[in-house]
């Protein structure tokens, strides 16, 4: 049955919208803050990352899993209708089918964008790969849901591989300033990660800043050794091997 909040969700082509899910969840439209309850939040999170329409039983059966099938499409109504009472439209409703209203930006699709045009792109860069790596934390931090853990794994996988491939650019044109940038922003997310280090050492030696190279080596040296008792890999080792030969 075909509900009036479906048409109220899925009628509007207003744009303008926008979906934060970096570092908590928001919704917006021209500046102005929408107010959603949870299930309405859970369920426009959750569209944001289909890249097609989903069958209504499905996003029912995702979002309450541990409840009768006829008790989550309960659920998933009342959670239409709160949404359809936004000023405006941010779910496209049909009676089998959900998608993200199209014209609906979320801010966790555009950093995985930018991390697939990085990681898939030719070896140059522009000032909006600059801007890029700017975009905030994690994905909805303070929710544990399976589908978010894994979504905001894949998209922390993806933003690491990218930042460090944008860094390996940025310190072969010669601009090691950003690319130590780059780097530390890959250490503030995830401190211990030996591929983020090493290319730390290398933009230090790059620019032929030799003592810097060795702090950072023994920085992270001591804390690996403090943290999980363990020795610096061999590719570390090996970067500077000169340094502390000389």
């Amino acid at each position: 049955m075909l509900l009036a909040a479906d048409f109220r969700v899925g009628m509007g082509t207003e744009a303008g919208a926008q979906l934060a899910l970096l570092d908590g969840f928001a919704v917006a439209y021209r500046g102005t803050p929408g107010s959603l309850p949870l299930r309405a939040q859970r369920v426009l999170a959750f569209l944001a990352f289909q890249d097609r329409p989903v069958l209504r039983v499905y996003v029912a059966g995702r979002l309450w899993p541990d409840v009768t099938e006829s008790r989550a499409a309960g659920s998933l109504r009342s959670a239409l209708w709160c949404l359809g009472r936004l000023e405006f439209c941010v779910v496209v409703a049909t009676p089998r089918t959900l998608q993200l209203a199209p014209n609906v930006a979320v801010d966790a699709r555009e950093a995985s964008a930018w991390a697939k045009r990085i990681l898939h792109g030719s070896a140059g860069f522009d000032e909006a790969d600059l801007d890029g790596a700017r975009y905030p934390g994690e994905l909805l931090p303070d929710w544990y849901d399976d589908w978010v853990v894994l979504e905001r794994e894949q998209l922390r996988e993806l933003r690491l591989h990218a930042l460090e491939t944008l860094g390996d650019r940025l310190m072969s044109h010669g601009r090691y300033g950003e690319a130590v940038e780059a780097a530390l922003t890959v250490l503030r997310l995830e401190p211990l990660r030996d591929s983020a280090h090493r290319l730390l050492i290398r933009i230090h030696l790059a620019e032929g800043n030799h003592a810097e190279a060795l702090r950072q080596y023994n920085g992270y040296r001591r804390r690996l050794l403090e943290t999980l008792s363990l020795e610096p890999s061999h590719e570390m080792d090996e970067l500077v091997r000169d340094v502390t030969a000389g």
